[in-house]
């Protein structure tokens, strides 16, 4: 099974491009999408050309055309839900869990903590109530997590960190240690599994060319229950899939 998690900011705008072509080409069992920026019609309208998969949609009820996630998949799971059942963290259409026989999938598009950091404190919240949805997941079933979690883990996952850290978001120490506090729970992330070293981004600003001098971020991620991570036979980030000012990551299950 191939699973791939893609920020594609805005559905409608990707699907303009190469989109429908790139992700029949890449083939994913399950596609996640982050920041859809469209309600569950509109999604589901915009990706009738994938036919070959179910789509469910999650939306921002707070703010129209803001956020949003959503699931492709090709085997109908069990059951879908969305949200978290907390009506402060439920207003903008951030979460989906697919239950599949063995695991449970989560994709998730965290909150940005936002210029200035105006935004921190909620995410510290926000981030505390995810890792306590994942926990309880995880209790019944192991958990596979995908998505912008909107943070750099470590100076290897940023190509700037000292003149970011504590002072940009996504390079906090606050957000930092909400990345940790999920991950000792017993998560693992599974690019670094595979790749302890490797200096690899998954987001370029738009501004001054930075991907084309790869001044990036890796801050999307594929995260995975401890217990289930022999089931995973690789994980990967798919720098050469253009579209968005994010590229695609994946994992491969047996």
């Amino acid at each position: 099974m191939h699973i791939v998690s893609w920020n594609v900011n805005g559905v409608r705008a990707i699907v303009k491009k190469d989109f429908v072509k790139d992700i029949n080409k890449v083939d994913p069992d399950i596609l996640c999408l982050q920041e859809t920026k469209a309600n569950p019609e509109e999604v589901k309208t915009a990706l009738l050309l994938l036919p070959q998969y179910k789509v469910y949609a999650n939306s921002s009820k707070a703010k129209k055309g803001y956020s949003g996630t959503a699931v492709l998949t090709k085997k109908e799971p069990n059951e879908i839900t969305y949200d978290m059942g907390l009506e402060e963290h439920d207003q903008e259409g951030r979460v989906i869990t697919a239950e599949f026989d063995s695991f449970y999938l989560v994709t998730v598009y965290t909150p940005n903590s936002g210029d200035g950091l105006k935004r921190l404190d909620y995410r510290k919240d926000w981030d505390a109530a995810f890792k306590n949805h994942v926990q309880a997941l995880d209790e019944k079933k192991p958990v596979i997590v995908c998505g912008d979690l909107n943070v750099a883990h470590t100076d290897i996952d940023l190509a700037r960190p000292k003149p970011n850290y504590n002072k940009n978001p996504g390079f906090t120490q606050d957000e930092i240690d909400g990345l940790e506090n999920t991950l000792s729970v017993g998560f693992l992330d599974t690019f670094r599994h595979f790749f302890p070293d490797e200096i690899k981004y998954s987001w370029w600003s738009y501004r001054f060319g930075a991907r084309d001098r790869n001044v990036g971020w890796r801050i999307d991620y594929f995260l995975v229950s401890e217990r289930f991570i022999d089931q995973l036979t690789g994980a990967d980030i798919y720098n050469e899939v253009f579209g968005s000012d994010h590229c695609p990551v994946a994992v491969k299950l047996k």
